[in-house]
């Protein structure tokens, strides 16, 4: 044990010192930090105003139509074609052009201008012009568009949980659910080759050789896979308290126009309704419970994998690239299982959500992805527990499987190992 804990200072240390760790530990917060500042500062700043004159001839449009946001209309009484050539010169950005028309096939709408039309100005003429023509045969047929206003229906379901009566949201759990399940995608993918380079550069320059001579190949393996786990977890720290200190110090960079603006501006009025259920929802979150399974199943999930990322890497000869098609049988059940994630944070009840929670190959994902809907409920206590003994069970049998192929592996050079042969390494006895 003594000999397995040497290694793991040697790997954490090692890992630890490396300009890439401090340079991926403080890039990740500082993009998200990024992708939340930037657009809330883009919006802050206004865009080019644009003034659109207006040529109506059918007379139905004036009065009619409303500025937005850096886009203002103008009506004219001036000829079509001397407007046409002089817009610029007055200042317009351009000049829409609406013909007589006949309200119930309205047609040859028509906008001049020397640049082309932003997807905004594009919006705000089609509908100005749409609502317009709506209203304007609503009065040729008699009808009060107030009345009709107040007779449209709005109302909204109270989610509730029939045993303790709390609300629940589809849009938190998928929220939370994506990201925590992307999170550990991410994590298993990039310490997981993380282990097999370094037991690759090992091989490849003979250290193991040296390693191997004082202890065994399965502690070699076992204090690998532990150390940069807990870098892994060191960053999840560093992560956690750089995110929280940067949402704290935010507000001093970003004026109050700017978050209001970006608050306006980011979504429609549908969106900004979902984010307020979805905020409202998440502070009602087991959020311990939900810390505490989505760090076991981060390591459950890194230890099951790394060990046999860690045989695949002792499979590798001078010519690294040959191991490449071998990492294809451990990399495809993660990339199969984040996709089984989609569906499961849109139906986590689903018998493939469910059954895909419980098996040690994707239950670090997929379960993951089901607990913010809810446990006891949605998640079933026995689907929990399940999960987590199938999980640490799997642990056991990939790192003695994995061990049994590292310890011949590990020490062969200058041949090309099949994965057939290394299967065979499995059984025998030296």
């Amino acid at each position: 044990m003594n000999k397995i804990s040497l290694i793991i200072q040697r790997e954490f240390i090692s890992r630890v010192r490396k300009r890439s760790f401090l340079i991926v530990t403080l890039l990740v917060p500082l993009a998200f930090a990024a992708i939340i500042i930037i657009p809330a500062l883009l919006a802050g700043n206004s865009g080019s105003t644009q003034k659109v004159a207006v040529v109506d001839k059918s007379g139905y449009f004036k009065g009619h139509f409303r500025d937005v946001k850096d886009v203002y209309f103008k009506f004219l009484d001036t000829p079509i074609d001397s407007i046409k050539k002089n817009y610029a010169k007055e200042g317009y950005s351009g000049v829409l052009l609406i013909p007589a028309i006949d309200l119930n096939r309205p047609s040859g709408f028509e906008y001049y201008s020397e640049a082309q039309a932003s997807i905004m100005l594009e919006n705000a003429l089609t509908s100005n012009l749409n609502d317009a023509i709506e209203k304007q045969r609503m009065e040729v047929n008699g009808i009060d568009k107030s009345k009709l206003d107040a007779i449209h229906a709005d109302v909204t379901v109270d989610f509730r949980n029939s045993k303790d009566e709390k609300k629940g949201s589809s849009a938190a759990s998928f929220v939370l659910g994506y990201a925590s399940g992307f999170i550990i995608y991410l994590m298993l993918l990039l310490f997981g080759t993380s282990v097999m380079r370094g037991v690759m550069e090992e091989k490849v320059s003979r250290i193991a050789e040296v390693m191997i001579s004082s202890v065994k190949p399965f502690q070699l393996m076992m204090g690998k896979i532990i150390g940069i786990a807990a870098v892994g977890l060191l960053q999840f720290i560093i992560w956690g308290i750089l995110l929280t200190v940067l949402s704290m110090v935010m507000p001093l960079f970003l004026s109050p126009d700017a978050m209001h603006a970006a608050s306006q501006s980011s979504s429609n009025p549908q969106m900004a309704e979902a984010m307020q259920k979805v905020s409202f929802v998440m502070a009602r979150i087991n959020w311990p419970l939900f810390i505490g399974c989505f760090v076991f199943y981060f390591l459950g999930g890194y230890l099951f994998y790394s060990s046999l990322f860690a045989a695949v890497g002792s499979l590798a000869n001078e010519d690294a690239s040959d191991v490449q098609q071998m990492t294809l049988p451990v990399t495809a059940p993660i990339i199969i299982s984040f996709l089984i994630v989609i569906k499961a944070v849109a139906d986590p009840t689903s018998p493939l959500a469910v059954w895909a929670s419980i098996i040690p190959f994707s239950s670090p994902l997929v379960m993951m992805a089901r607990l913010p809907a809810g446990v006891p409920g949605t998640v079933a206590i026995w689907q929990l527990l399940l999960s987590m003994v199938l999980l640490i069970a799997g642990f056991i049998f990939t790192t003695w499987l994995s061990g049994r192929i590292y310890r011949t592996g590990i020490l062969m050079y200058g041949k090309k190992i099949t994965l057939k042969e290394a299967f065979k390494w499995v059984f025998s006895k030296s």
